[in-house]
């Protein structure tokens, strides 16, 4: 099951208690939905849940049914009303203007409680809204065809506590959020805590591994330095060992270059440690110098003789 449509099933869940709630919610709905007029209200969803739901949230909020639903099996449904005596129940209901040449707007008056209010919001993610997979992206976003709902809905929602953006597409107005923390706050609002969590936890996940993709990178371009630094090592001892100026070295030096050369993959501070003593990073770094500097000399002289 797509995420989106995993936070809808959610959503559908609650049973639908007080009538004003209800009236709030399929206020959401209608004004979200495919087409809501005074000759029709056309609500479209592929949803099963909101199949299962739009039915007994209208006879509770308008005492009305659908004068026709299609596609009742999977894919995309649609539920009709063109009934003109349900229709203008339903207008009253919200106190809307009876003409088709009027824009609706959002009722606000009818939206003073928090519970309706949430309702509402609730009904336009139903019809109206989807979310992306967070473990893909963060993306959540609420789409209109009523020009002064989607200027209205962000008003809404600041009120609320939310900060949505705006723009639009392909006719429609989109009220969208793409920050994790916005989703997770607003679909707990919308009561969908589930899939909050869900966003919430598919954050976590990303962070950690994008944590261990860094560290894994980092352990990479340090184990290039190391090799890059040990060939260059090996080689300055093969020039001490070849001019013969290795054997009359300290013993400290002699050591350190054996041990490079038995161990050519260890970093210094794990060839320190395989010394008689011990030694730490630093001290054999000092040594793994001395190296270097005596055969560059070794290379002066060549210079020089040649």
């Amino acid at each position: 099951m797509a995420f989106s449509a995993g936070v809808k099933q959610e959503l559908c869940r609650p049973r639908i208690a007080r009538r004003c709630c209800a009236q709030a919610e399929a206020y959401g709905v209608l004004l979200f939905c495919g087409a809501f007029h005074s000759r029709q209200a056309r609500i479209v969803t592929e949803c099963p849940a909101l199949k299962e739901r739009l039915p007994a949230l209208f006879r509770r909020a308008f005492r009305v049914s659908f004068d026709q639903i299609t596609g009742r099996g999977e894919g995309k449904s649609a539920f009709l009303i063109e009934d003109p005596a349900k229709l203008r129940t339903i207008f009253e209901a919200f106190d809307l203007e009876w003409d088709a040449s009027v824009s609706l707007h959002i009722n606000l008056a009818l939206l003073e409680e928090e519970h309706c209010r949430t309702a509402f919001l609730r009904g336009a993610f139903l019809a109206g809204g989807s979310v992306t997979d967070p473990m893909k992206g963060y993306h959540l976003e609420l789409a209109t065809s009523h020009y002064y709902v989607g200027r209205e809905l962000p008003a809404l929602l600041r009120e609320a506590g939310f900060e949505p953006k705006e723009t639009s597409r392909k006719g429609n107005f989109v009220i969208y959020f793409k920050q994790n923390e916005h989703i997770e706050d607003f679909l707990t609002f919308l009561g969908a805590p589930v899939s909050a969590m869900a966003v919430m936890n598919a954050k976590l996940e990303r962070d950690l591994q994008g944590r261990v993709n860094r560290q894994v990178n980092c352990d990479s371009a340090n184990l290039d330095k190391t090799v890059a630094a040990a060939r260059e090592q090996l080689a300055a001892i093969g020039r001490l060992r070849e001019s013969g100026r290795l054997e009359t070295l300290p013993d400290k030096l002699r050591e350190t270059a054996r041990l490079r050369t038995e161990h050519p993959e260890l970093n210094l501070a794990q060839l320190g440690a395989l010394c008689d003593p011990a030694v730490g990073k630093s001290a054999l770094n000092h040594r793994m110098r001395k190296l270097m500097e005596l055969a560059e000399g070794l290379k002066g002289e060549q210079t020089r003789d040649g």
